[in-house]
């Protein structure tokens, strides 16, 4: 069973950078890709940014809300999973989370527990 546990969030004024952590454990040797999703209250969790590593290479993709100021890292499912973000606003005010998903699955099989970023101006 994989565990993820993240990190990183705190409160940020408009305009700051904060760097989220995700530490994956457990049955990782099958993790093929990793993403960070966020959610407000009241409102599903949406994508943000993901990574998928195979014998091509690495793929990454963004949200466009995130694009150009958000970048994701990580070396393999056994290194830690970052997200950093720059140039926050308001709106990237969320719980954010960190999945993992096996090459088999179609959707994100684990996640963890959450950091809350909060934004303000």
């Amino acid at each position: 069973q994989v565990q993820l546990v993240e990190s990183g969030g705190r409160w940020v004024q408009v305009g700051g950078s904060l760097r989220l952590s995700c530490a994956a454990s457990g049955g990782t040797f099958n993790i093929n890709r990793m993403a960070w999703y966020r959610r407000i209250p009241g409102k599903s969790r949406e994508f943000v940014a993901s990574i998928l590593w195979s014998g091509r290479g690495t793929n990454i993709y963004y949200a466009d809300s995130v694009k150009g100021r958000f970048i994701i890292s990580g070396n393999g499912p056994n290194a830690p999973l970052y997200l950093q973000m720059n140039r926050l606003r308001a709106d990237d005010t969320a719980e954010y989370y960190c999945g993992a998903a096996t090459s088999a699955a179609k959707d994100y099989e684990y996640w963890g527990q959450g950091t809350q970023v909060t934004i303000s101006s």
